[in-house]
């Protein structure tokens, strides 16, 4: 297993971008097979508003349904433990674990689930040999990762073509793979699976209010989060950190700027 780092890290920036995640909005291949009663496992559960909304929608009247959160770090699992304490949902267990090395006995879950994490950990066929040991026979396991390759946006800024060479080659030097959304059919088969739906989705960026929400936060995250230091010890000039922000805000104030993200998404049975 490689060692990785993660690229992001948990400024608040980042921290922004994730909150916005939900279960429809990120998780809408997995919809379609949860009900109540079911259990589930959320690795790399991050600030846990997807790990919220999987609870509400497993959680049964006889008290069934439970959402297990997973974290690689007790401060990471730290910020799923206050969402879900603030929503007083007490359906959801907590965990500190690998996704390479689940403390999980097999067959433990109905639904193991993974948003954007394979493209994090240094062995990705690996992690899915442990998210199907984990599942139990008949269930389901789900995963979704963006594929920075395929980004797409109007109109054209070279700002914005360096920021994405540069997020790729940090990405790639701590571990990571960047364009994981076109490999995960892939990683699927060299780990066993082989009952699996390949699909993709997207989220698209193109109001003002929109705009201007994500050239922001992308901004910050360039200069001030993991992603900005990470950048200057691998000896980029903070003068070209700046400009790749002040390319990001420009491009938010475009009437005509339009965002599209692709992900990879599977739906596999162990």
């Amino acid at each position: 297993m490689n060692s990785v780092v993660y690229t992001h890290g948990h400024h608040e920036s980042v921290l922004r971008s994730h909150r916005w995640r939900t279960a429809a909005n990120s998780a809408g291949h997995l919809l379609p097979v949860l009900r109540p009663g079911l259990t589930v496992l959320d690795v790399g559960c991050g600030p846990g508003t997807i790990t919220a909304d999987l609870a509400a929608l497993v959680a049964a009247p006889d008290g069934s349904g439970r959402v297990t959160a997973v974290e690689i770090t007790t401060g990471a699992l730290a910020l799923a433990r206050a969402e879900i304490g603030a929503r007083r949902q007490g359906n959801v267990d907590f965990a500190v674990g690998d996704v390479h090395a689940l403390p999980f006995p097999d067959d433990s879950f109905d639904i193991v689930h993974a948003h954007q994490v394979l493209q994090h950990v240094g062995d990705p066929v690996r992690a899915l040999r442990e998210l199907r040991r984990v599942c139990r026979p008949g269930g389901h396991i789900a995963v979704r990762d963006s594929d920075y390759g395929a980004f797409t946006w109007h109109p054209r800024r070279p700002e914005l073509d360096e920021w994405l060479a540069l997020y790729q080659r940090l990405a790639r030097a701590n571990g990571g793979e960047p364009d994981a959304g076109r490999r995960l059919l892939s990683w699927a088969h060299a780990a066993g699976l082989t009952d699996v739906t390949a699909t993709s989705s997207t989220w698209c960026f193109a109001t003002p209010q929109d705009r201007a929400w994500w050239g922001d936060l992308w901004a910050e995250r360039v200069v001030d989060s993991a992603l900005g230091h990470q950048a200057l010890a691998a000896g980029v000039d903070p003068g070209t950190l700046a400009r790749i922000a002040a390319g990001w805000r420009a491009w938010a104030t475009e009437p005509d700027g339009w965002l599209s993200i692709l992900h990879g998404e599977l739906l596999a049975r162990p």
